[in-house]
């Protein structure tokens, strides 16, 4: 794996020191998973994205959040993520893309 450099925010150069873009990542989940906006410790009712988990060989599974609904291929089909970016927060690093396109 690369040496990783911490800087702030989501950022393609993050995404690309966890996720090798030479190799196929596999759609793990079969329903998107809601992410609630959070108020005073507690979620609310209002829905800010969507997560679905993804896998890689050599990787354990990873989420990925997505602003908007979409389509979820079949179970293990192989996948691209759009715009695919992550941050780290306190040794954790989290993923976003703005969709998905199932390869053939």
């Amino acid at each position: 794996m690369k040496a990783i450099r911490r800087n702030g925010g989501y950022s393609t150069d993050t995404a690309n020191n966890y996720i090798d873009s030479k190799q196929p990542i596999y759609s793990l989940s079969t329903e998107l998973e809601l992410q609630h906006k959070w108020q005073d410790n507690r979620p609310t009712d209002e829905v800010i994205g969507y997560r679905a988990w993804f896998s890689q060989e050599g990787l354990e599974p990873f989420a990925v959040k997505f602003t908007s609904q979409i389509k979820l291929p079949s179970y293990l089909s192989k996948v691209r993520l759009d715009s695919l970016e992550a941050c780290e927060v306190r040794n954790k690093v989290y993923f976003k893309a703005d969709s998905l396109k199932e390869v053939k």
